[in-house]
C-alpha cells in the first residue's frame, strides 16, 4: 500500500544530481567560486571606501586651516596699514595747525612779588640802565609829527562815506517819487444817457440835436442818439455822452442844454453809469 502511494505521490527523489548538474554548468561559465581569500580581499576594498573619504575630508580642513591662517595674516597687515595711515594723518593736523598763527594769549598783571633777605646772604644793588636823555625835536620833525596827528585813527572818514551814501539814497528816493508823481493817475469816467424833450411836434429835433451837440467842454464826448416817440406825435431825443466825473458834472451839463430854450423844455438823466 505504501509503495502504491509514493508511486502516485508526485516527489523529486534525483534533485541533488540536477543540483550538481547546475553548479557545473555555471562553473564553466563564470569561472571558478572564489576562495575564501578572496571574499577576504573583496571586503578589505569594500572598506577602503569609507577610509578614503575620511582622508579627503582631513586634506580638506587642512586647506581650510591653512587659507584661515593666511586670511589672518592678511587682516593683520591691513589693521597696521590703517594704524600707519591714522599717525601719518594726525601728524598733518598738527603741522598744519603749527602754520596758522595763534591767537595772542591775555595780558595778564602781575603783582610784583617783594623780595625776601635773607640774613646770611649780603644784600646786592640792582642798577637800571638810566633813560636816554631827550632829542631836540627840529622843525622838520615837528611837520612830520603835525601831519601824523592830521591821520584820523577812529574813522572819520567812514563818517563822511555814510553822509555821502545818504544823500546819494535822498536824492534816488526824490526822483522816484517826483517819477511816480507824473504818472497819470486813473481818470473817473461817467456813461450818461440823457432825456431831450421838444416843447411840441412841431419842434426841428435835428436843429435841437445840433444845439446839443454843439455843447464842447473839456472832459465831455457825446455818443449816439436816437428819437423815441413819447405820444401824440411829438418824439424825444435821446443822446449817450461820456464824461469825466471831475471836470463835468451833471447840473452843468442839463444847465448848458437848458439854455436852448427855444428848442428844449426839459433834461432829464435815463440812465447814469460809472466807467
Amino acid at each position: 500500500m505504501a509503495a502504491d502511494f509514493l508511486m502516485h505521490e508526485k516527489i523529486w527523489f534525483d534533485k541533488f544530481k540536477y543540483d550538481d548538474a547546475e553548479k557545473r554548468y555555471y562553473e564553466q561559465m563564470n569561472g571558478p567560486v572564489a576562495s575564501p581569500s578572496c571574499q577576504q580581499s573583496a571586503s578589505t576594498t569594500s572598506s577602503a571606501g569609507p577610509a578614503g573619504d575620511q582622508n579627503e575630508l582631513v586634506t580638506r580642513i587642512a586647506n581650510l586651516e591653512v587659507e584661515n591662517q593666511n586670511l589672518h595674516s592678511v587682516v593683520a597687515d591691513l589693521q597696521l596699514a590703517i594704524s600707519k595711515l591714522e599717525t601719518r594723518l594726525n601728524t598733518l593736523e598738527k603741522c598744519s595747525t603749527s602754520h596758522h598763527p595763534s591767537a595772542t594769549p591775555p595780558t595778564q598783571h602781575v603783582t610784583p612779588m617783594k623780595k625776601v633777605e635773607s640774613p646770611a646772604a649780603p644784600s646786592k644793588k640792582v642798577e637800571l640802565p638810566s633813560a636816554p636823555p631827550a632829542k631836540k625835536v627840529g622843525p622838520s620833525e615837528a611837520d612830520d609829527e603835525d601831519e601824523d596827528d592830521d591821520i584820523d585813527l577812529f574813522g572819520s572818514g567812514d563818517e563822511e562815506e555814510d553822509q555821502e551814501a545818504a544823500k546819494v539814497r535822498e536824492e534816488r528816493l526824490r526822483q522816484y517819487a517826483e517819477k511816480k508823481s507824473k504818472k497819470p493817475g486813473l481818470i473817473a469816467k461817467s456813461s450818461i444817457l440823457l432825456d431831450v424833450k421838444p416843447w411840441d411836434d412841431e419842434t426841428d429835433m435835428a436843429k435841437m440835436e445840433d444845439c446839443v451837440r454843439s455843447i464842447q467842454m473839456d472832459g465831455l464826448v457825446w455818443g449816439a442818439s436816437k428819437l423815441v416817440p413819447v405820444g401824440y406825435g411829438i418824439k424825444k431825443l435821446q443822446i449817450q455822452c461820456v464824461v469825466e466825473d471831475d471836470k463835468v458834472g451833471t447840473d452843468i451839463l442839463e444847465e448848458e442844454i437848458t439854455k436852448f430854450e427855444d428848442y428844449v423844455q426839459s433834461v432829464d438823466i435815463a440812465a447814469f453809469n460809472k466807467i
